[in-house]
């Protein structure tokens, strides 16, 4: 990376006074104290756990040159330029798309948002348009990728800085597509600010993160100023079956257009037969089978249909690629053992994704097989979705095991009690509880018999198990896997 002036990397943000010089080399940007190196620019940002305000001299000792912040200290170092702004987030945003020459511009970008369906969405979209002979970037919360390249996630959304370097390398690699999710997260804290986005998609939204956003409405609001902010040029995609959908698309001054199952939209699909290998659908009056299964799904395959038509691709050709992509790890992942049980993975962690996935298993069974299902919810998240989940999963199952997904710092028996909470207490027979996943996986296989169905739910693509800051290797397929070759044929 070639130095950059400081007034050039200043461009658009909303600047209240500067002390010293702008016409001073930049050789990196960074909001971490700790990566600061010799010319660095230092921004201080106000985070969740700490505040770059703090950080401001000890970044100057390391070697920055030029701070940017909100509030100026109280003495300041000569030789140094003092940036003083509105909001140093949103700076961030803008000076990380400007010290990586603007990368968004150079290729088509498209971002994903919603509660539910954001990962498998952007996987497809990246897998088709790789099958349609496109290099394509991928920014998903399972991992992100330039072409073959694989570059592991840590944020569904990157910081501005790590996001704005994975563009510029994919502008590098040649890509001509990149495709993202967007989180709720990400859009209030200016990770995405100054990016261009040649669309948006919205996919659906439901209880979730009200730990951070604190309402529903303001959820709504945040998942909304992605589409407030996009350009005239750009298009703007809703499901409109989802009650909120057509919220998205009031102040935007991109194209705007929907799809969905049950309302008069521009995008069209009907699910003609679903079963555990796959969906009929008919999109706009085409019929094509998809390897993917359920209907939330279908909502999943005509929102990537739509994005790759409004991108001015052929019909014929998407839906031909589309019929040979398979689906995504952890969403609907099943696998089956030698005396027929069924298991599914999914990473449904929401109660409207957890109805979905019971749902969907609800329509491909015959009705004399058990379900059983094994749920947890995370610590250090949304605490009021635990009772709605245990009673969903209730309402569905023949057996339920509550037990822990990833309790981070929490006591797994308090979630669980939570949980608990929302059980009737006629369906407390059928109720199970071991905080123990593995062990819990273990008793699910122990229970099913020839044609059964468990549905692990929670944990997906997941590696890992989060407990008390420590991210212990797990992994829900392998585990039950393992647990079917113990089984008797």
């Amino acid at each position: 990376m070639k130095l950059k002036l400081l007034s050039d990397i200043l461009y658009k943000t909303r600047l209240e006074e500067i002390i010293g010089s702008t016409n001073v080399a930049i050789s990196s940007v960074t909001f971490d104290s700790r990566k600061v190196k010799k010319d660095s620019l230092f921004i201080a940002t106000r985070g969740t756990a700490s505040d770059g305000h703090h950080y401001i001299e000890v970044a100057i000792e390391a070697g920055a040159v030029a701070v940017v912040c909100e509030d100026l200290p109280e003495t300041l170092k000569d030789n140094i330029t003092y940036v003083k702004v509105l909001d140093s987030s949103a700076s961030l945003g803008h000076i990380a798309c400007n010290f990586y020459d603007n990368p968004s511009e150079k290729l088509k970008l498209v971002g994903i948002t919603g509660t539910n369906g954001k990962t498998t969405t952007v996987t497809l979209l990246f897998n088709l348009f790789r099958g349609l002979g496109y290099n394509v970037g991928l920014l998903s919360t399972v991992e992100n990728k330039i072409n073959t390249t694989v570059i592991p996630s840590t944020h569904t959304t990157p910081d501005a800085l790590a996001l704005n370097e994975l563009l510029s390398k994919m502008v590098e690699a040649g890509c001509q597509y990149a495709f993202m999710e967007v989180s709720s997260h990400a859009i209030v804290q200016h990770r995405i600010t100054g990016l261009k986005f040649t669309g948006a998609a919205f996919s659906n939204i439901t209880h979730d993160h009200l730990d951070y956003h604190k309402t529903f409405e303001e959820y709504i609001r945040a998942k909304k100023m992605f589409f407030d902010n996009l350009q005239d040029d750009a298009f703007a995609l809703t499901n409109k079956d989802d009650r909120n959908g057509m919220v998205m698309l009031q102040n935007t001054k991109a194209k705007k257009y929907s799809y969905g199952l049950k309302s008069i939209a521009d995008f069209k699909c009907r699910v003609v037969e679903n079963h555990l290998n796959g969906l009929l659908l008919s999109i706009d009056n085409q019929e094509v089978w998809v390897k993917l299964i359920g209907s939330f799904n279908a909502y999943n395959v005509l929102a990537v249909y739509s994005i790759a038509i409004l991108l001015k691709q052929d019909k014929v050709q998407v839906l031909t690629t589309l019929s040979n992509l398979n689906s995504v790890e952890g969403r609907f992942q099943y696998t089956k053992s030698k005396n027929g049980i069924v298991a599914i993975v999914d990473y449904a962690h929401t109660p409207d994704a957890l109805k979905n996935v019971l749902e969907t298993i609800k329509d491909i069974r015959t009705g004399n097989e058990q379900v059983i299902t094994l749920v947890g919810c995370g610590g250090d998240r949304d605490a009021a979705k635990r009772p709605i989940m245990a009673q969903i999963a209730c309402e569905y199952s023949n057996k339920i095991i509550l037990t822990s997904d990833n309790p981070r710092s929490e006591d797994p028996e308090v979630i669980l009690n939570q949980m608990q909470a929302g059980i009737n207490p006629v369906d407390m027979k059928k109720t199970l509880r071991i905080s123990d996943r593995k062990e819990a996986i273990r008793t699910a296989v122990a229970f099913a018999k020839e044609g059964d169905i468990i549905l692990i739910a929670g944990k997906g693509h997941e590696k890992y198990q989060d407990i008390k800051g420590v991210k212990h290797p797990f992994d829900d397929f392998e585990i039950v896997k393992e647990n079917f070759k113990t089984l008797a044929i």
